[in-house]
C-alpha cells in the first residue's frame, strides 16, 4: 500500500484491525472496539473462584487461575510503502495446581465458571499423574494474599488508542528523512503490546494488571553501487514499559554521546527523527571507515549496547534454574554454579554493582505482581563485584534456603505455565560526578562502542564475543575517526573484573529485549537492562572482516 493511499484512510482506528467477532466471557462474540475497555474484576473473580474451588475439591493443596486477554499490533513500512499491519488478540485461561506434591497445569479458551472448572480438575489430574514419577515434592515459599488490588503500566497515551494511520504516519516521515540524507534503503516498524491478566490464588490474591510495552525500530542502509560494499545501522531506541507518549520527544531526555560521534541516548522519550537521520550520515562513513586494527583496547561502551552484554553474560548466568541444571534451552546453563557462588571468586571488580528488579518505571519488566501473586521488589545480584543471589521463584527459594520469591515468575500467555524469567538487571551508576566525555578523555588506546549488534557466547555463558552498530577510535583522549568490523571477545570473569570506570547516574539510561526466549516448549518475555557508560581496560578486539589461514 503506497503512502498516499493509505493516508486516504485516516479515521482508521486501532481496534477495527482487529479480527471481528472476538469471542468474550462464554463465548459471546464482541466488538472489537470494546478490546481495550477490559472485563469486569467482579466477573473474573466469580470465575477463578469457580476454578480455585473445583481444584481444592480435587484434591489440590494449592492453585492460583490467571486469566489473560493479550493485544498485539505491529506495523512495518519499507521507504515509501506500508509492508504489512497484524494485530492480534489471545483470550484464555490457565489453572496451575499443586497436587499430592507436584505441579499440574491445564488451560482452556472457554472462559466461563464452567469452562475453569473442568481445566482445574484436569490440572489436578494431570498433577496426580505426574506425582507417580516425581521423586521430590515441590516445596513452596509462604506467601501472603493481598485480597483484590490493581496494577498498571503508568502511561500517558495507549498506543492502541492512536489512529493506525498516524503512527505510520511517523514511520514513513522517519524513512523519508533517511532518504532525504542518502540512505540507500530503509524499514521502520512499530511493536505494541497490552497484557489484561487477573490472577488469583489460593493464598488469597485477587489482582487486577493492565501491562504496557511499546518498540519503535528501523534499519537504514547505504550502498555504494561501484563496488556493491554496503553498510547498515539499526535504531538506538530501546523498547520501554511506556505509552504512545515515548514518540513524543522531549529535549530533557536527550543525553549526548561522547564528543565528535553526533550520537544521542534517550532516556524515557524517544526522537525517531532524530537517530534515522544521524542513522542515515553514519551508514555513509561507514562505507569508507577504516577497518579496526586487531589487539587490546580499553571499551567505552554506551548503554544502548552494555545493555546486551549484560544480559547475556550477567542476567542468564544468574537464573537459578540455568545455575541448576533445570534450564538449557537458549544456549545452556550457568557457569555460576552454587560452588562457584560458595568459593567467593569475584565476578567482577568492586565498581560491579547489579541489581535485579521488576519496579523501575518505564522498564519493560515493571509490574505489581509476578504470575504467582508474589509483590515485586528489587534485590542485589553482584555487590562490589561479588555474586550474592540469583533470581528465584516461590519453588526455588528453599534451593538456596531461602524463603522468599523475587517475584520473576512469568508467563507469556494464558495458556502457557509461569516459571522463571529475568527481571530487569541493571549496572548502578557511579557514585563519583563522570561524563562521557571526562570518560574518553582518560583513554590512550580505545574504541567508542554504541548499538547492539551480533553476538555469540558458549554453552555456560562464559566465553563470548560482541559487536555493535557503531565504533570510533579513541586516541589519546580523544574520538578520532569512525572504524568498523569491530567485536571484542572475553570471558565473563575477565570481562566485568576488567571494569575501570562507570558515569554517573545522569548518563543513566535503559536498553531493552523486546523478545527474549527460554524454555521448551519456548516462550518470550520483556526485559530491560540499565546502565551508564562503562569502561573496560584491555579487552580483546578482533576484525571481523579478516579471513583466517
Amino acid at each position: 500500500m503506497k503512502r498516499r493511499d493509505f493516508v486516504g484512510l485516516s479515521g482508521l482506528a486501532a481496534g477495527a484491525l482487529f479480527l471481528p467477532s472476538l469471542p468474550s466471557l462464554g463465548g459471546t462474540p464482541i466488538d472489537p472496539s470494546r478490546l481495550l475497555e477490559g472485563i469486569d474484576p467482579a466477573v473474573k473473580k466469580r470465575m477463578a473462584d469457580a476454578a480455585l474451588n473445583a481444584a481444592k475439591a480435587a484434591g489440590a493443596t494449592y492453585a492460583d487461575v490467571r486469566i489473560g486477554r493479550y493485544l498485539n499490533q505491529s506495523i512495518f513500512t519499507r521507504e515509501k510503502q506500508v509492508q504489512n499491519i497484524a494485530s492480534g488478540e489471545s483470550f484464555g485461561a490457565g489453572v496451575r495446581v499443586l497436587a499430592n506434591g507436584t505441579w499440574g497445569f491445564a488451560a482452556t479458551n472457554s472462559v466461563s465458571e464452567a469452562g475453569l472448572a473442568k481445566a482445574a480438575q484436569l490440572a489436578v489430574a494431570i498433577a496426580k499423574a505426574n506425582a507417580k514419577v516425581q521423586k521430590e515434592k515441590v516445596v513452596l515459599a509462604p506467601q501472603k494474599g493481598f485480597g483484590e488490588v490493581t496494577w498498571k503500566t503508568p502511561i500517558q497515551q495507549n498506543a492502541f488508542e492512536v489512529p493506525v494511520a498516524q503512527k505510520v504516519e511517523l514511520l514513513l516521515a522517519a524513512n523519508a528523512k533517511a532518504t532525504d540524507n542518502g540512505a540507500s534503503f530503509v524499514n521502520s516498524s512499530l511493536f505494541q503490546i497490552n497484557e489484561q491478566k487477573y490472577f488469583a490464588s489460593t493464598d488469597g490474591s485477587y489482582i487486577d494488571q493492565d501491562v504496557h510495552r511499546i518498540w519503535p525500530t528501523f534499519s537504514v542502509t547505504a550502498i555504494d553501487r561501484a563496488t556493491g560494499k554496503f553498510r547498515s545501522r539499526d535504531a538506538l531506541s530501546a523498547p520501554m514499559g511506556l505509552g504512545y507518549e515515548y514518540l513524543a520527544p522531549k529535549a530533557a531526555d536527550k543525553i549526548p554521546g561522547a564528543a565528535g560521534t553526533g550520537l544521542i541516548g534517550y532516556r524515557n522519550s524517544y526522537d525517531i527523527l532524530e537517530d534515522v537521520t544521524l542513522a542515515a550520515k553514519q551508514v555513509k562513513q561507514k562505507l569508507t571507515a577504516k577497518s579496526v586494527t586487531p589487539g587490546k583496547y580499553d571499551l567505552v561502551l554506551d548503554p544502548n549496547h552494555l545493555g546486551l552484554t549484560i544480559h547475556e553474560s550477567v542476567g542468564h548466568p544468574t537464573e537459578l534454574d540455568r545455575v541448576l541444571g533445570y534450564e538449557a534451552n537458549y544456549a545452556g546453563t550457568s557457569f555460576a554454579t552454587l560452588e562457584w557462588k560458595a568459593k567467593k571468586i569475584p565476578y567482577g571488580s568492586k565498581l560491579v554493582n547489579i541489581v535485579a528488579d521488576k519496579l523501575q518505571p518505564g522498564s519493560l519488566g515493571a509490574v505489581g505482581y509476578d504470575d504467582e501473586g508474589v509483590k515485586t521488589k528489587q534485590w542485589n545480584i553482584i555487590k562490589e563485584g561479588e555474586l550474592v543471589d540469583y533470581q528465584k521463584t516461590r519453588d526455588q527459594a528453599h534451593i538456596v534456603g531461602q524463603n522468599e520469591s523475587d517475584g520473576c515468575c512469568y508467563a507469556d500467555s494464558w495458556d502457557s505455565v509461569q516459571f522463571q524469567r529475568m527481571p530487569n538487571v541493571s549496572l548502578q551508576p557511579g557514585k563519583a560526578k563522570l561524563s562521557v566525555d571526562d570518560m574518553v578523555r582518560g583513554v590512550d588506546k580505545g574504541i567508542y562502542i554504541a548499538g547492539r549488534g551480533s553476538y555469540s557466547i558458549d554453552q555456560q555463558r562464559y566465553n563470548f564475543q560482541f559487536g555493535g552498530q557503531v565504533f570510533y577510535a579513541i586516541e589519546k583522549g580523544k574520538i578520532t575517526e569512525m572504524i568498523e568490523d569491530v567485536a571484542y571477545q572475553a570471558n565473563t570473569q575477565e570481562f566485568w573484573n576488567s571494569c575501570a570506570a562507570i558515569c554517573d547516574e545522569s548518563d543513566y539510561r535503559l536498553f531493552g529485549s523486546f523478545n527474549d526466549g527460554k524454555g521448551q516448549p519456548s516462550q518470550s518475555s520483556a526485559v530491560s537492562h540499565g546502565s551508564a557508560t562503562t569502561r573496560f581496560n584491555g579487552v580483546n578486539v578482533i576484525n571481523t572482516a579478516r579471513k583466517i589461514g
